[in-house]
């Protein structure tokens, strides 16, 4: 798993067919920016959706959720709050010629102008460098009042993430996840002989060879079902 297109959380698999989301009982399925859900004909994008070349394309992290013809994202988690200097990955869900918006779990995306972003990119090439649904590692460059924020990736251990894969905890059990000292952070990476990066907006990246992956995975989802229940957290 160390090289090709970045894993994405489980259950990602949006449709069985060409044509669109399954139906179901199970929960709706995981998805992110860049995903396909289908043709538009005859469906209407609702939030976190839009329209391009007659499919629908999902802007936002989150799970379908349609009703009626109306298909929409429905948020995953609580909204994280950006904060100069944080260490975050996040989404791209659109560009211009100089401009990347990138999904950060936020109530609002944060931007990452051209000027912060790789070096190699020039004026009208933003999505040949960094395309819609890819996944970037970057820190918080400023926040303003209205809580929207720049990001950039120039500097050390910045990048697109291009391998592994990335899991998602709340924001608030970073803390419990990890301990005030690293501790189970660093037993999980002698464990595992992964890489993993703990970002302040709850996204984790873990890379290595798949048993790794998978023993890492599957202990974020035990230590998470721990904390809230010993933090009382529903």
């Amino acid at each position: 798993m160390k090289e090709g297109r970045v894993a994405r959380p489980d259950n990602m698999s949006v449709s069985d067919t060409a044509d669109g989301p399954r139906n179901g009982r199970r929960a709706s399925p995981l998805v992110t920016p860049g995903e396909d859900l289908g043709k538009s004909e005859g469906r209407e994008a609702g939030h976190g959706v839009l329209v391009m070349d007659g499919r629908l394309t999902a802007t936002k992290h989150g799970r379908i959720n349609e009703k009626g013809n109306e298909v929409s994202i429905q948020p995953l988690r609580t909204a994280y709050i950006p904060r100069p200097g944080d260490l975050v990955i996040g989404y791209v869900e659109g560009c211009t010629n100089n401009i990347w918006f990138v999904d950060i779990g936020a109530p609002f995306n944060a931007i990452l102008p051209m000027s912060l972003g790789p070096g190699n990119t020039s004026f009208g090439g933003t999505r040949q460098v960094i395309d819609i649904g890819e996944a970037i590692l970057c820190r918080i460059q400023e926040v303003e009042e209205t809580h929207s924020s720049v990001v950039t990736i120039k500097g050390l251990g910045l990048r697109k993430i291009r391998s592994g894969t990335i899991e998602d905890v709340e924001p608030h059990l970073l803390g419990l996840l990890i301990g005030k000292k690293g501790n189970s952070l660093r037993d999980l990476k002698n464990e595992s002989d992964c890489r993993i990066v703990v970002c302040d907006n709850g996204r984790i990246w873990v890379d290595g060879e798949f048993e790794g992956v998978v023993s890492v995975k599957t202990k974020l989802k035990e230590m998470t079902l721990e904390s809230k229940a010993v933090g009382g957290v529903a």
